[in-house]
């Protein structure tokens, strides 16, 4: 069994939601990350998505563009956020963590020694946004067979059958886009949203995490009602791009705080 699967066991036997905030490698700058990556699990998180610095992002909107933009200027690479998490598990070996991102690094680096790389730093989970399932099978099965889960975008507009296709490639769990448009846009539909986790779970039995436009406790309470875990990014952005130097990680962890508060209270 995977991180990813032995830890949504685990909340679902303490019938809890995962909470997942998603954080840029490398952003405010190469020292903060694996502190911040701490700071998060101290503050109540269950997994931790860590993002992949890019130039050409499909998904991003502008908070975590910004991010990826402060991280490449100051030379971040794809393995150099290897190394961080092989950081990080030098004092954390329970805490999931997957690397979203794209394709183009992972491509350069050449998927056979990627694959190898992320398994010996620990990375739990993969997320590539612009590697459709119709195409990254053999990648998917790569992954699985060094056990690190691929997970797959499923979003507003996901024809029914496809949302079977992609269950059947994914594992650990699927991600829904709560909304159209990029990170950080928008409002949320709640009761839509609810009724779409609703369709996916006729046709996915894996855990559903739900992520865009999450922006606060209450929200994120919402959200938990009908999905396995929540994930929060542009926010947590926000935040760190809004922080002093020395007050950046209390502040981040007051934030993660607040929502794991608003998701065990709902």
């Amino acid at each position: 069994m995977s991180r990813i699967a032995s830890t949504f066991a685990t909340l679902q036997d303490q019938h809890k939601k995962a909470l997942i905030p998603f954080i840029t490698a490398g952003d405010p700058n190469r020292d903060a990350t694996v502190p911040l990556m701490h700071t998060l699990v101290k503050s109540g998180a269950d997994i931790i998505e860590l993002g992949v610095p890019f130039s050409d992002p499909m998904a991003d909107g502008p908070v975590i563009q910004r991010a990826s933009e402060r991280a490449l200027a100051q030379g971040i690479s794809l393995r150099d956020v290897l190394a961080m998490v092989g950081e990080f598990r030098k004092t954390n070996a329970t805490t999931p963590v997957v690397l979203m991102g794209y394709l183009n690094p992972i491509a350069h680096m050449g998927e056979a020694v990627f694959i190898q790389a992320a398994k010996t730093a620990g990375v739990d989970g993969v997320l590539t946004v612009d590697y459709p399932p119709e195409e990254a099978g053999e990648f998917s099965r790569a992954l699985q067979a060094a056990n690190i889960d691929p997970v797959f975008l499923l979003s507003p507009t996901t024809p029914e059958l496809r949302i079977a296709t992609i269950a059947a490639q994914a594992s650990g769990f699927v991600y829904y886009v709560s909304l159209k448009g990029v990170t950080g846009a928008g409002n949320i539909d709640l009761t839509e949203v609810a009724q779409r986790i609703a369709l996916i779970r006729t046709r996915c039995k894996l855990p559903v995490g739900v992520g865009f436009g999450i922006r606060d406790a209450a929200m994120a309470g919402a959200v938990a009602q009908f999905a396995d875990a929540v994930v929060v990014g542009s926010r947590l952005v926000q935040e760190i791009e809004a922080s002093p130097r020395d007050k950046l990680l209390d502040n981040v962890g007051a934030l993660v705080k607040s929502l794991r508060a608003g998701m065990d209270i709902s």
